[in-house]
């Protein structure tokens, strides 16, 4: 390796170091299929299902409302890929259904 190959490499080492960190609209929407699986596998238990169902909703709010606007051919498809809020159930808000005795 050259010694000017090298100081690139140091410069853009440098560089990568300095970038704050960041997330994207991807990475959120990431985050609500993340607490889909995890609600889907009962790792939340009665009690934090409220709150756990109150953050995937802000998520997916802020997620819809900074997507980028699709291409006119491709808005029915991004329509489907994009994680919709569902209402809450009985059990995600921490009340048992009513059925049930």
């Amino acid at each position: 390796m050259s010694e000017e190959q090298a100081a690139d490499t140091a410069v853009e080492q440098e560089a990568a170091a300095e970038a704050p960190p960041s997330l994207g609209i991807q990475d959120l929407a990431a985050m609500v299929q993340v607490i889909d699986v995890c609600s889907k596998r009962g790792a939340f238990e009665g009690p934090e299902l409220e709150s756990v169902g109150v953050l995937r909703g802000r998520l997916v709010k802020f997620v819809e409302a900074n997507k980028p606007p699709a291409p006119e051919g491709e808005a029915e498809g991004a329509a489907q890929a994009t994680p919709e809020a569902a209402p809450a159930t009985e059990e995600e808000q921490g009340r048992m259904p009513k059925d049930v005795g």
